[in-house]
């Protein structure tokens, strides 16, 4: 499994107002935006938001950052390595595969696969 970006997780309550500064900082414009469940997903730069009321972001909140790799299923050898459980999936997203995983040490990460 090779890593092919992170991206830093964002939690915003509006996501029209929080891309103007995001895209002036940057340089870019939004890669993608879609609804996922209650929360609007959108990325830019090395950016991932996530959009939402409170209750709607909770269950978002634990995760640190969204690691994007180029085979989901290397997960396994990894996890063998060096322990952690996945928490979540793998699950089919808008993007492709994802899954949660909490690493030794309690740092939780999303890892997804884009689809070709």
């Amino acid at each position: 499994m090779k890593v092919l970006a992170t991206l830093a997780r964002l939690y915003v309550d509006d996501m029209d107002r929080a891309l103007p500064a995001l895209r002036d900082l940057t340089g870019q414009d939004t890669r993608m935006r879609f609804p996922y469940g209650d929360v609007e997903v959108a990325s830019i730069g090395g950016f991932l938001l996530l959009a939402g009321t409170e209750k709607a972001l909770a269950p978002y909140r634990d995760v640190q950052s969204t690691v994007l790799v180029d085979d989901l299923d290397g997960l396994k050898k990894l996890l063998d390595t060096h322990g952690g459980e996945i928490v979540s999936g793998p699950n089919q997203v808008p993007t492709g595969r994802n899954a949660t995983v909490r690493h030794p040490g309690g740092v939780i990460f999303e890892y997804v696969e884009h689809s070709a």
